[in-house]
């Protein structure tokens, strides 16, 4: 844990008792501050209580003498409409701020590595901390991704922190001065906490505003906008800033052709120094995400050999573009993640001959966005509250069935797959949609398409 006593002897009021809630509760207990705590949630209200944690009605509660109101990143602090509460303890002068801020007060002496995009931020992290512990570097990852910030331990001067975070938590983030801050990508994404477009690519561009010259930021440049950003921050004065990139060449930084990745600021650098084509990393996406690892971890003092070395023993992680196995010739891969369109197209634009399982609950932008990869897809097969609309996007341009649920729509795209001899065929669940509509999570639905083709696998198909 990492002991937070800034507000040592003083009110602070929690919202918010989730994950990254109760961390900060632990923390500020640790460090001596007089807590108290809601969630609008009766049943988390419910289970803090019974762990001691002191709740108050922050509705009907006097904020006079609370020094700080800490926010869990899911609830709007900030932007068009922040949380009912939020406004009240503003109108008291009460400083509002989340876990990200109180981790970055605490000034820790270790190396911070800052990583956020639309997509790719927990395989950049779990790639990046990985990497840095093959190189014999202490390295814990969290925020977004597994553990929250303040549950971390704390680390010495030869340690480094791997921190995977959303919009939401850095626009609550003013103090963060990250030593590597790595923007992947950007896409539209949570645009009714943002406003707009513009609203959540400001969100991201804060990752940024804390560094010192010293310090460097790393950006792919594979989408418009994070080329934007990329020539944003290249025009400022003294800035230290690192392309990279799944797609093709880049200058003074690190790149991908074809599957093998080249570093541009090295003295060799039309000498490859890894085959991506050897691990796990599927996809230019993927290939985008270790050459960000590769540069953070260059830039920690890593020899790029033994960074190399470790891209290709990263198990990647579940239900982000994950090989699940192999029965008939027929890959199988698990990408239930990839619950936007932007993800999916990434997923689509790894292979060329797909059994494409699709569909659940649609978010705003249509199925029509990825008319430029249905080329790839050999037949689709749709699942959940999307069908209809999916189907009346693929018309006759892509063959599709609806299925009735997610294991027969495995069995039939193997047996499909199968059947038509496809060299190199692959059946991807890759949704582009969200799963509440059949499951619980995208975790659940990523675990039942897993024991529907294990099942296959194991069937006795070799």
């Amino acid at each position: 844990m990492i002991e937070i006593s800034e507000f040592k002897g003083k009110k602070v009021a929690v919202l918010g008792l989730g994950r990254s809630g109760l961390s900060a509760v632990r923390a500020l207990a640790a460090g001596g501050a007089e807590l108290c705590a809601w969630d609008d949630n009766a049943g988390r209200r419910d289970a803090a209580e019974a762990d001691g944690i002191p709740i108050a009605d922050f509705y009907a509660m006097d904020w006079t003498g609370i020094a700080a109101l800490v926010v869990s990143p899911g609830i709007p602090a900030t932007g068009l409409d922040p949380h009912q509460i939020v406004r009240q303890a503003r109108a008291f002068q009460c400083e509002v701020l989340g876990d990200v801020e109180l981790f970055a007060r605490r000034d820790l002496a270790s190396k911070v590595v800052a990583i956020t995009g639309t997509n790719g931020k927990s395989t950049t992290t779990a790639l990046a901390g990985h990497v840095l512990r093959a190189c014999g570097r202490r390295a814990v990852e969290g925020g977004n991704l597994g553990t929250a910030v303040l549950d971390l331990p704390e680390l010495g001067e030869d340690g480094s922190y791997v921190l995977e975070l959303s919009s939401f938590q850095i626009e609550q983030t003013k103090s963060l001065a990250a030593d590597v801050a790595v923007l992947l990508n950007l896409s539209p994404d949570h645009l009714d906490r943002h406003g707009d477009m513009a609203g959540y690519v400001a969100a991201k561009k804060r990752l940024f505003a804390g560094q010192t010259p010293e310090q460097l930021a790393v950006v792919g440049v594979d989408d418009g906008d994070s080329r934007a950003v990329f020539d944003e921050l290249v025009a400022q004065d003294g800035r230290r800033v690192m392309a990279v990139s799944g797609n093709g060449p880049v200058d003074d930084g690190v790149f991908v052709v074809g599957g093998f990745l080249y570093d541009a600021t090295a003295p060799d650098a039309g000498v490859a120094v890894a085959d991506l084509n050897r691990g796990r990393l599927v996809g230019p996406h993927n290939w985008q995400n270790a050459a960000a690892a590769f540069a953070i971890a260059t830039e920690l003092g890593c020899d790029p050999e033994p960074v190399a070395e470790a891209l290709m023993t990263f198990p990647g992680l579940p239900h982000r573009l994950e090989l699940v196995g192999e029965a008939d010739g027929v890959r199988f891969f698990n990408d239930s993640k990839a619950t936007n369109m932007d993800a999916a197209g990434r997923a689509l634009g790894s292979f060329s001959n797909i059994y494409w399982i699709a569909g659940g609950r649609p978010k705003d932008q249509g199925l029509e966005t990825l008319a430029p990869l249905f080329g790839n897809v050999r037949h689709a097969y749709l699942i959940g509250e999307a069908t209809e609309s999916f189907a009346a996007t693929l018309g006759g341009g892509v063959p599709f069935s609806r299925s009735t649920g997610l294991a027969a729509a495995v069995a039939d795209a193997h047996a499909r797959a199968v059947s038509d001899g496809e060299e190199g065929a692959v059946v991807l669940l890759s949704p582009a949609c969200a799963s509440f509509d059949q499951f619980t999570d995208f975790q659940a639905r990523g675990d039942a398409f897993r024991m529907a083709a294990s099942d296959i696998i194991g069937g006795g198909q070799s």
